[in-house]
């Protein structure tokens, strides 16, 4: 079949409210014609309908890279940042939609959204880089979590991809790793929102890879980096606070964010739980036990007289 007639498919089984049919045929339609922006804005819209928010941005995003002038694609990326709390994503996204479709008042209605949002945020969480730095809340850049804590805290993505991938943390940092050996640079596309990550791994003739995790807690796009190395991405994330991430995905489970405290005075050095044995000083118990002994027989010598 071709990719026009699944494309005609897709939008008959969006239409019907069908939307796990639609966003099957898009993917089949995008399978045949993979340079179609269309495809991808349309079936971001059919994943908004599934609250797939995080393929919806990838795929609007891809819409964008392949037709920066598709202003539906801005629109459905705003609408999708919009779900995940992304609002500055969402406004930067809208605002450049707007300019492509002046007299879409959809627009202008979301990104007021976003305005207040935003502003609401700003009253609720503290600017940090205003705070005054105290030896309490200091985070110095070379402290690492301790590996056992880190070996806790490892994902692996449940059911299997096409590429592995895990993570550690420091106070400062979240680096990923992807495992795909051998990829080329320009096949990889990798995108930063605010708690938002986005790899697309395309090699031509092979099934496209996607990893959208909306992430545990905030971090600074503009910050954030990745390398394409031989034999893996190494994409690292800049966290937008110093907290200890309980795991790489947002989950309603694991919501309550843990403050690292990693300060180092001098040249104290941060101490670690260790799992060796404590040393028992033989000597010292068999001195307190024979003092317990004879405190004890006084104290029966004294009853007795």
């Amino acid at each position: 079949m071709a990719s026009s007639d699944l494309e005609i498919k897709a939008k008959e089984a969006f239409i019907d409210d069908h939307f796990e049919l639609a966003v099957d045929l898009y993917t089949q339609a995008i399978a045949l014609n993979p340079n179609h922006a269309e495809l991808y804005a349309d079936r971001a819209q059919a994943n908004l309908k599934l609250d797939n928010f995080t393929g919806a941005v990838a795929d609007a995003s891809r819409a964008i890279e392949l037709d920066p002038s598709l202003s539906k694609a801005y629109f459905r990326k705003g609408t999708a940042c919009i779900k995940l709390e992304e609002y500055q994503t969402a406004k930067a996204a809208l605002e450049t939609g707007a300019s492509l479709a002046p007299g879409d008042s959809r627009f202008t209605n979301l990104i007021k959204e976003c305005d207040q949002r935003i502003e609401e945020e700003a009253g609720d969480i503290p600017i940090h880089s205003s705070e005054k730095t105290t030896p309490g809340n200091v985070v110095p850049m070379e402290v690492v979590q301790p590996f056992n804590e880190l070996s806790d805290q490892v994902i692996v993505a449940s059911a299997k991809p096409k590429y592995r991938h895990e993570y550690y943390q420091k106070p400062e940092e979240v680096v990923v790793t992807i495992f795909a050996k051998g990829i080329p640079a320009e096949s990889v596309s990798v995108e930063f929102g605010e708690q938002i990550l986005s790899v697309s791994i395309s090699v031509p003739g092979e099934d496209a890879y996607h990893f959208q995790p909306r992430l545990f807690g905030k971090i600074i796009p503009s910050k954030c980096r990745y390398d394409v190395l031989s034999t893996k991405v190494e994409i690292r994330l800049a966290k937008a606070e110093s907290i200890l991430w309980k795991s790489l995905e947002f989950s309603k489970e694991n919501t309550v964010p843990q403050k690292v405290n990693a300060s180092v005075t001098g040249s104290q050095r941060p101490t670690y739980p260790s799992s060796k044995p404590k040393r028992v000083d033989w000597d010292k118990l068999e001195a307190e036990v024979k003092k317990e002994f004879i405190v004890d027989g006084l104290k029966d010598n004294i009853t007795l007289f």
